[in-house]
């Protein structure tokens, strides 16, 4: 573990996700003063086309925020962007039954981070002490869990089968509602996992194994319908799903871009493409 000693009190955490928000204040890699402005976080955007997302331009030092051990010494907190600025990520170390877990808290663009089953809050003086869901998700092998801007979460579940479901929770009256399974328009297939919900819920996307795929994963979405279900899953395309084992997607906090993990397998390369393709899709399930 590499830690970097830094004078900065633990709520300045918050500026990462704020600017990771805001690609205007970055500082461009491109120093020219005609292209700088269209830049995004130092390299120049994608369009329709997906392209490569190469870490290299996003590694910095200014990208480690200092953070310090909580009273008791028992957990350590600092802020890092993962591989890009796209993935704002706290983490914290934990000491439990006498040696140090690591948890990762993923940006969900409000003052809750989850990882897993656990989750931290963004308090006046920095971020809050690790709490738990609690049952039944503690008992749920979660590998992502994601929510939107009103809190709903939606979560995957390992098996060795493939069979593990989709599911959500929403707050309801202010109290966490018990999970349930997302319909058959979403849990159908196999290895349905890594679910990404919109922050206005408009839509769910994911990546499984069905018949119409094009390998052995694609990434598909669904888009809620006026009367509140989702609706038919639609495969991204060839443009995004290969031969192998797609998956992985996200859309940036500020809705600009999709990114995803083609092929899926190390040293896991990640490709980005402009968020308007989510919109194109939605477009053409209308029109059919």
């Amino acid at each position: 573990m590499r830690v970097k000693k830094a004078n900065i009190l633990l709520m300045l955490a918050g500026v990462l996700f704020i600017n990771a928000c805001n690609p205007e204040k970055q500082t461009a890699i491109d120093s020219h003063p005609s292209t700088a402005k269209d830049l995004y976080f130092g390299q120049r955007p994608p369009g329709s086309s997906p392209e490569d997302l190469k870490p290299d331009a996003f590694f910095s030092e200014g990208w480690e925020l200092g953070a310090e051990f909580i009273p008791g010494m028992n957990e350590f907190y600092f802020t890092t962007s993962g591989s890009s600025p796209f993935s704002p990520t706290v983490v914290v170390f934990r000491e439990e039954n006498r040696s140090w877990k690591q948890y990762k808290f993923n940006a969900t663009g409000n003052d809750t981070l989850y990882s897993k089953d656990k989750y931290i809050q963004r308090t006046d003086s920095g971020w809050s002490a690790i709490k738990s869901l609690g049952a039944p998700f503690d008992t749920i092998p979660i590998m992502r869990l994601t929510a939107s801007s009103n809190g709903t979460l939606v979560f995957d579940e390992f098996t060795r089968d493939g069979n593990g479901v989709l599911r959500y929770s929403r707050l309801v009256n202010g109290k966490r509602e018990a999970p349930k399974p997302l319909s058959k328009e979403v849990n159908t297939g196999k290895w349905n996992a890594h679910p990404f919900i919109a922050p206005d819920e408009s839509y769910i996307i994911w990546d499984g194994e069905r018949e119409d795929g094009y390998g052995d994963g694609d990434m598909y979405i669904s888009f809620r319908q006026e009367d509140g279900s989702w609706g038919s899953a639609i495969n991204f395309g060839d443009q995004i799903n290969t031969d192998g084992e797609d998956g992985g997607g996200y859309v940036t906090p500020d809705g600009k871009y999709l990114t995803y993990c083609p092929r899926c397998i190390p040293p896991y390369d990640r490709k980005w493409v402009d968020a308007k393709i989510i919109e194109d899709l939605r477009t053409q399930n209308q029109e059919k």
